[in-house]
């Protein structure tokens, strides 16, 4: 298979299946794991992974009275196939994929259920956070982290012919590591010769998507294509909230569908609902933000799968987007929402 080139991309969005037209997006989930292991080391060690998550188990799981190794890794193609056809027939088209270096990536896999549910897959590139990464990138400098991701956009990621088409999520901890530094630096490096759009896991303290921010700004990164992920876990008052707006970037809830306010990875926060999310939205919108807003769920927890009781990735069109027509945003902000700002990250510039 030919390297693409700048030239080839320019204009177009790429999917697993290959180069489209941005036009073919559609209705689109900016942030979500198909198939995914997000145990840590110590997890994966554990000899008893534990029982099958059911609808007795759920509900535990969901507000951490129980924990699962097994809730954490997800390799079954065919309930992902199933999960994401419950998706296209509530309305949705496309779907942002962003198991990265150290959560497992399979592209094999979202080829697999890009075939069989007509939904245009796109795959990230790049590393999770330090504790999940490979020892051996311990050794890795900028440059090196830089060509790996031009590579998995131009050529194949993960030993594979399947191309990225958007950098990210790029994880990061607070206080993020130097190796969480240099892989950052390498994805804006690797943002400014692709033109593809770049996503980032923030570390879980207030202020660190503005670190974050500040810090591709420093290294030259483009704000209008850097999506930070998570704010809904992460700030929770309005003054750091709009400070992130004015730098320009991309601010993503995508945490839709988590309805309790039990947050076991910050015990010290109390999660948001749905409702909340809806409102966060409506003050980035009168302060003049609507184009710099996506939402999606991040489902990486089988828990969150009907299969599995919970609410799957069609939960935003089946119960979000009604809840909005209610809560009198209108079809141009849904749409913008939904489509339009996708459509204009995924698009490679």
């Amino acid at each position: 298979m030919a390297k693409l080139s700048r030239s080839d991309l320019r204009g177009k969005a790429q999917t697993v299946l290959g180069i489209i037209d941005p036009g073919q997006l559609g209705s689109t989930l900016m942030h979500e794991h198909l198939l995914w292991d997000i145990r840590t080391p110590s997890m994966q060690a554990e000899p008893d992974q534990g029982p099958e998550i059911s609808l007795c188990n759920c509900w535990q799981l969901n507000y951490g009275s129980l924990k699962l190794p097994n809730n954490y890794d997800f390799s079954d193609r065919e309930i992902a196939i199933e999960e994401v056809g419950r998706m296209r027939d509530a309305g949705g088209q496309s779907i942002v994929e962003l198991s990265t270096g150290g959560l497992r990536p399979e592209p094999d896999g979202l080829v697999e259920i890009a075939q069989a549910t007509g939904v245009h897959v796109v795959m990230g590139c790049g590393h999770y956070v330090d504790e999940y990464q490979d020892p051996a990138n311990r050794d890795r400098d900028v440059d090196d982290f830089a060509a790996e991701m031009v590579a998995q956009i131009y050529e194949g990621a993960w030993g594979s012919q399947v191309r990225a088409g958007i950098i990210g999520e790029i994880g990061c901890q607070s206080p993020w590591t130097d190796l969480e530094k240099r892989v950052m630096a390498g994805a804006v490096i690797a943002q400014q010769e692709t033109g593809a759009a770049l996503n980032i896991h923030p570390g879980r303290d207030a202020d660190q998507p503005q670190e974050v921010a500040d810090f591709v700004a420093a290294q030259g990164g483009d704000a209008s294509r850097l999506i930070i992920s998570h704010v809904d876990r992460t700030i929770f008052d309005d003054e750091r909230l709009f400070r992130l707006a004015d730098s320009g970037c991309i601010i993503e809830l995508d945490l839709f569908g988590q309805e309790q306010s039990f947050y076991g990875l910050n015990l010290n926060i109390d999660m948001p609902n749905d409702a909340d999310r809806l409102r966060w939205i409506r003050r980035l919108i009168e302060r003049g933000h609507l184009d710099q807003v996506v939402i999606s769920h991040d489902i990486c927890y089988r828990s969150r799968l009907c299969r599995f009781g919970g609410h799957g990735y069609g939960h935003i069109f089946n119960n979000i987007l009604p809840l909005m027509r209610r809560r009198d945003f209108s079809e141009a902000e849904i749409d913008r929402i939904m489509v339009e700002t996708p459509r204009r990250l995924l698009t490679f510039v």
